[in-house]
């Protein structure tokens, strides 16, 4: 079977040809329909990120993927019906007190593999298997957009975490402000509109721009940080009651407490290179403290933020979902869905379809 990888001492994708799993006792056979292509891939692909499976000269990568069932065998799932994967698996099979209690995503970092990223392929091939339990059912009527709900998982896990800690009072949140412009940061800005009376974006980009196009289309603001720093947003704008970082970029950890109103809440998301610069740390401090301010870190997600995902995803607005692929590339011709195009919100490679 055909599959898309990246060779150890490789830097880009490149094309393989591997034999069709055979799922063991309690998996089942997937025939992949699309897999989507993000940051980590990027990051997979150049080493900063990841580590290929033990005693293999490649890994397979892909990890926000969709497919139907091919082979149940015998796991309680029909043939022929649409299932999105999880990502984190048991290392080496062995489970561990976080499996155990169903929060895999709560595991450290060396109690996990995850598919297409650390210790495990994963899924950008024509076929894979996983465990029944690591599956959700997904509508056939979302198939084409299957590949999301990964990465929304991620946001619903985020939102999940932040938001209970307000749960102790009385929070009475309006605004909102998304870092990062990228697919799951355009996904997060329509999934916070459901939440809140004003929404921000915030972005590096330069009009016209099919990203700035899609949230003006949302009825959200977008913010330039070139132009307007995060900790500027009050001043410009106003304070927000909650901020959802996904660019990586490690000033906006501090920002962020800049830019919320008191009792507000910031989640972050991306994972920056290690990045040394200067702060005030009495005044950050006395801000969180004094204003009942809250940051929290959330990486990954579980089977419930997938289910919820599904059901988020349902409800989206099929121009958002289509806007949002820019580019569906053939595994013979994969290179178009790893370019980093400006114009290029949300690549996939597609294997096949319903």
């Amino acid at each position: 079977m055909k599959a898309i990888g990246v060779r150890r001492d490789g830097d880009h994708p490149v094309l393989l040809e591997k034999e069709r799993p055979t799922p063991e006792k309690g998996e089942a056979l997937v025939r992949t329909l699309r897999v989507g292509v993000d940051g980590t891939d990027h990051e997979v692909i150049g080493g900063a990120h990841g580590g290929y499976p033990d005693g293999e000269d490649h890994m397979v990568l892909g990890h926000e993927a969709v497919g139907v069932i091919e082979k149940p065998n015998g796991t309680g799932f029909d043939e022929g019906q649409v299932v999105v994967p999880t990502v984190r698996r048991k290392p080496n099979g062995e489970t561990n007190e976080y499996f155990r209690r169903g929060e895999p995503d709560m595991a450290p970092e060396g109690e996990y593999f995850e598919r297409g990223i650390v210790g495990e392929h994963g899924y950008m091939a024509e076929y894979f298997t996983s465990p029944a339990d690591f599956l959700v059912p997904v509508p056939a009527e979302l198939a084409e957009y299957g590949l999301f709900v990964e990465p929304v998982s991620i946001t619903e896990k985020a939102n999940e975490h932040a938001f209970s800690t307000r749960e102790p009072f009385e929070w009475r949140p309006e605004s909102a402000c998304v870092l990062g412009n990228g697919s799951l940061g355009l996904l997060t800005l329509w999934m916070l509109q459901q939440k809140f009376d004003r929404t921000y974006c915030v972005g590096r980009r330069d009009r016209p721009d099919p990203t700035i196009e899609i949230i003006d289309e949302l009825g959200s603001t977008y913010i330039d940080s070139r132009e307007t720093a995060v900790d500027e947003i009050p001043e410009a704008h106003e304070s927000v009651d909650y901020v959802y970082e996904a660019t990586g970029f490690a000033p906006h950890s501090v920002q962020t407490v800049q830019a919320l109103a008191p009792n507000g809440v910031g989640a972050l998301l991306g994972i920056p290179e290690p990045w040394d610069f200067e702060i005030d740390g009495g005044s950050l401090h006395n801000e969180i403290v004094l204003h009942n301010k809250c940051l929290i870190g959330t990486v990954n997600s579980h089977i419930t933020h997938f289910e919820d995902a599904v059901e988020t995803l349902s409800a989206a607005p099929n121009w958002l979902l289509d806007d949002l692929i820019t580019t569906v590339a053939e595994p013979t011709d994969v290179a178009p869905a790893f370019e980093n195009d400006d114009d290029q919100i949300k690549a996939v490679v597609e294997f096949d379809s319903l």
